[in-house]
């Protein structure tokens, strides 16, 4: 109990001397009015908020967030397939990459992968 005690009055201590440590080497500059605005991936936040906004930004941030979890589902596929010896595994496998290459197929189709339109 007693070396408990005295690791949490260690822990206390030196977190209060960073705390003070990094209060007075701080360095404590004036207030600028750019620097204190936030900033918006190159969106003036002091214009009007009802600017119209590109559906491209969105269509590809969902493209990007599917592809992601593609390949997030395929890494340990290919290591799965290399240990089993189970047919209908490759089957289910080609059966996914299938249904990828259709969606692929169909976004292309679509031409959602065409940013200059």
């Amino acid at each position: 109990m007693f070396i408990m005690m005295l690791g949490a009055m260690v822990i206390i201590i030196i977190a209060s001397l960073m705390m003070m440590i990094s209060s007075i080497l701080s360095k404590k500059s004036f207030i600028d009015r750019e620097k204190s605005s936030p900033f918006e991936c190159g969106f003036d936040p002091k214009s009007s908020p009802r600017l119209p906004f590109s559906l491209q930004f969105f269509l590809i941030a969902m493209i990007f967030l599917i592809f992601d979890v593609e390949i997030t589902l395929l890494v340990p596929l290919i290591s799965i397939l290399k240990i089993s010896k189970i047919i209908w595994f490759w089957g289910i496998s080609a059966f996914f990459m299938f249904i990828l290459l259709i969606g692929l197929y169909h976004e292309w189709n679509q031409g959602a992968l065409e940013w200059s339109t």
